[in-house]
This record gives C-alpha cells, sequence and structure tokens, in this order.
C-alpha cells in the first residue's frame, strides 16, 4: 500500500505506568474564571516552555467546551510549571469559517524550525448556540507558525473531511500527530460514524491518517484502531509518539474495555503506527493523583494527555482533570515521569 509507513520491526516496549510520580504543587494550572482542558507543550530553542491550552468561561458551563472554546497561550520556565497565560492563540473568526466560532483539542508540535498546531474546530447556525449543532460539526485542521507565540496561519480548510456513510460521516475531532523514522507523519483521530441514531449518531471510533507533510494532505487508511467489537466508544483521547523503534500511544479507555481498572489511560504500542495492541503493561493510573506532600486527590476524569518528550523520551505528562460529577471547574496537571 503506497501511504503505509515503512518502518523498522518493533524493539522494546514502554511502561509508562511504572513512570509517573508525585506532582508538584506548582504543577496544577487553573483560572477561577475559565475552565481549563487538554494542553500542549512545546519549547524553542532559549528553552522557554509554550503551552496551547484550551479554554471556555466557567460562567457558560462545562458544555460549553463544544460551542465557546478558544486556544489560549501561557510559558513557563520549566515543563513542569507554573505556567502564566500570555494571550488568546486562535480567536474566534466568524461563522462563515469552519473553525470560526470554537477551537478545542490542542497538540502542538515543532518540525523542522517551524510550530504545527492540531486542533478541533466547529461552528454552528444556532444562536444562542446549541450543543449538538456544534458537535457534528467538529472538524481537524492545523495551524502554522514561526513561534508558539504565534501569529498563527490558518487554512480555510480542515484536514479531514467528513462524508456519509464512511467512519468519519459526522464529524472527526482529537488529533494527535507524530513523525515516524521515515519521515512520514502518522495521525490518530477519532470519529463519529452516522450508524447510530441522531444527535449522538456513532458508533464513535478512531481512525489512523497519513501524511508526506505537517500540513498534509492526510489519507486515512481502512480499518479502526482502538476498537473493541460490539462497543460503539470503547476510547478516546489519544496521544501518539515514536520511540526505541516503535508507536506508542496513551489512550483514555472509557469503562475499562482494555483492563480491569475501569476508566483509565492505557497504553498501546504499534511496529507501524496502523496495527495496535495494548502494551505488555497497559495500565498506567485511574482518575487520581498523588502530590510530592503525600496527598492523593481522587478525581472525576483524568483524560487529554499529552506527552512532553526530551531526546524522545517522556519526561511529563500533561492531562486535563475535573473534580466531581456537577463539573463545575477544571485544570490541567503537568504529572512528573521517571
Amino acid at each position: 500500500m503506497t501511504n503505509q509507513i515503512a518502518c523498522p520491526p518493533a524493539f522494546g516496549r514502554l511502561s509508562t505506568g511504572e513512570s509517573l510520580q508525585p506532582v508538584p504543587a506548582r504543577s496544577y494550572f487553573e483560572d477561577d474564571d475559565f475552565y481549563i482542558w487538554g494542553a500542549s507543550v512545546v519549547l524553542t530553542p532559549n528553552g522557554v516552555c509554550h503551552m496551547i491550552y484550551a479554554r471556555w468561561a466557567r460562567s457558560l458551563g462545562h458544555h460549553a467546551w463544544v460551542t465557546h472554546s478558544e486556544l489560549a497561550h501561557a510559558v513557563a520556565s520549566n515543563p513542569l510549571g507554573p505556567y502564566t497565560h500570555q494571550g488568546v492563540a486562535l480567536f474566534e473568526r466568524g461563522h462563515d469559517f469552519w473553525d470560526g466560532l470554537c477551537t478545542h483539542n490542542p497538540t502542538v508540535h515543532a518540525f523542522d524550525g517551524k510550530y504545527y498546531l492540531y486542533y478541533m474546530g466547529t461552528r454552528g447556525d444556532s444562536n444562542p448556540r446549541e450543543y449538538w449543532d456544534f458537535r457534528n460539526r467538529q472538524r481537524i485542521g492545523v495551524a502554522v507558525a514561526d513561534h508558539p507565540a504565534g501569529p498563527w496561519e490558518r487554512f480555510d480548510h480542515p484536514l479531514i473531511e467528513c462524508r456519509p456513510g464512511q467512519h468519519a460521516a459526522v464529524c472527526c475531532a482529537n488529533p494527535s500527530v507524530t513523525r515516524g523514522p521515515c519521515g512520514k507523519f502518522l495521525m490518530i483521530y477519532k470519529a463519529v460514524s452516522d450508524k447510530n441514531p441522531a444527535p449522538f449518531y456513532g458508533p464513535v471510533v478512531h481512525l489512523a491518517a497519513i501524511a508526506d507533510k505537517p500540513t498534509g494532505p492526510f489519507v486515512t487508511q481502512p480499518g479502526l484502531v482502538f476498537d473493541v467489537e460490539g462497543v460503539d466508544f470503547p476510547a478516546e483521547d489519544p496521544f501518539v509518539w515514536y520511540q526505541d523503534g516503535q508507536y506508542h500511544a496513551i489512550v483514555k479507555d472509557n469503562r475499562g474495555y482494555f483492563t480491569p481498572h475501569g476508566m483509565a489511560l492505557v497504553a498501546f504500542t504499534s511496529p507501524d503506527g496502523l496495527d495496535w495492541s495494548l502494551a505488555d503493561e497497559p495500565f498506567i493510573t485511574t482518575p487520581r493523583v498523588t502530590w510530592e506532600d503525600g496527598r492523593t486527590l481522587g478525581l472525576l476524569h483524568l483524560e487529554r494527555p499529552q506527552l512532553h518528550l526530551e531526546d524522545g523520551k517522556p519526561k511529563v505528562l500533561f492531562c486535563a482533570a475535573d473534580f466531581d460529577n456537577e463539573r463545575h471547574h477544571s485544570v490541567n496537571i503537568q504529572i512528573p515521569l521517571r
């Protein structure tokens, strides 16, 4: 198949679950006025850590992530923080654009001297903004900049198109991108099919796409990844990277479909980015964190995993977190790795 990534065979494994360390107090990014969710960090040559993160006004409630989220920018001198907000990275740009009213799910990377911000964008016709109207128009795009502080160049069309009858018939979101050893770019993304009734539709699945350049075009490959037979929504929020001769992924297991631990972060590996299997020791963590002072905090959710890598190896795990069924607030937590 011409679009496949031709890579060396797999060597070794990574057990990320053995690497989580107690969290310093400074590694907790919050804002009293905003929900804060997924965050991704890239370093500039001067050592400054630039975080691109999703936020929306707390006055709008948790579910406004799909109607009012924007991508913002923060900086720190250390990947573990503390981070200081700098401004908005991707502004609303109008109803006429595919990503004109809401941006979310950031993951930022440096490739060959430029910075690439992959994200979900959406818009809608409803006023006031209605959840399903915006959710079912979600698409994946990329913005490009010479510096992670911006300005970011955005494009008039998304990277992934959705068409009736396909796995990505209704919408797509949650992109994760990495470059393989042969120079091709692998994207894993979430897609919603149109087999089930509106407005949720489904099944919710994950697909792999390959491109020669970080801006695409990305060609979706046959078959599903992180799927479970008979389950309509087993997983979400993958983060993928290449290390030690194979591809790795951290994935949110929604209900214990992959390990006996219920909702958890789990690890997968792949020799080629297309055929994925559970890692030898797949369990990473349930929704909880341990602080440096020994306290343990139970969470409602710990998701949107994003890694900061140094010399190709994971050093810090960034996760979105919230605390109770009312979902009255959310933060981002930076977990050091051994």
